[in-house]
């Protein structure tokens, strides 16, 4: 019963940083940024991209350990709770968006509009871009666990996050390119950036997935192909 407690707030623990993650690309994604950096063979290269992508694989990361720990149905519920997340934030925004101004207000409409007035169009692509992307992470997640017989981690951990992040990292930026949020002259270099950003990320995380699925399964004394989902 008390391991049963444990992991009922840890999922909500879990739950709370995806939805937060989430929230978070939403409300800043219109910020971009341009560092340099040094590839080995290449040299200097200009990285490019919105401030949004940084909190973003974090998504992936709590999905991957809730499909591991909790199992798929647990996974697909916090996804739909983070679309509905989503949206109940773009109804706040836009509510406080339209509300006028007092005249002493440190931050007048122009600016807020300018910096939270989420375009309807923005939302539409990252919301279907989110939604496809997650589910088919959860979906290969759990494939390569079936067929690995629950060993490999490392496998299914990077080959589901890779492959739904080029799906997410596309299907946003052809929507916003078709809907004239952003030039298509930056299709390529954008697309190009965030999956390489997303590549690395699904690497440098690997140890991580491993230490904390590995305590969590001792902790709730779970065999190498059992999730709580199974009990």
């Amino acid at each position: 019963m008390k391991n049963i407690s444990k992991a009922n707030n840890l999922y909500l623990v879990l739950s709370g940083i995806f939805i937060a993650s989430l929230v978070s690309c939403n409300l800043i994604f219109q910020k971009f940024f341009e560092i340099e950096i040094w590839i080995p063979f290449i040299g200097s290269y200009t990285f490019a991209q919105s401030v949004g992508l940084l909190p973003y694989p974090i998504t992936f990361l709590v999905t991957d350990i809730i499909s591991e720990i909790y199992g798929k149905k647990r996974a697909n519920q916090v996804v739909t709770s983070g679309l509905f997340a989503s949206i109940f934030m773009l109804i706040v925004v836009t509510c406080a968006d339209l509300i006028p101004m007092a005249p002493w207000s440190p931050v007048d409409s122009d600016t807020f509009h300018k910096v939270f007035g989420l375009s309807g169009a923005a939302v539409f692509a990252s919301m279907m871009a989110y939604l496809f992307a997650q589910y088919v992470d959860i979906r290969i997640f759990h494939f390569w666990k079936k067929l690995t017989n629950g060993k490999h981690l490392w496998l299914r951990n990077n080959a589901s996050t890779v492959f739904s992040q080029f799906i997410d990292t596309f299907s946003v930026l052809f929507l916003l390119c078709f809907f004239g949020v952003l030039s298509w002259d930056m299709f390529g270099v954008l697309l190009l950036n965030g999956f390489l950003f997303k590549v690395f990320f699904a690497a440098f995380d690997t140890p991580l997935v491993y230490l904390i699925v590995y305590y969590l399964r001792k902790e709730f004394n779970l065999k190498e192909n059992e999730d709580l989902g199974s009990f």
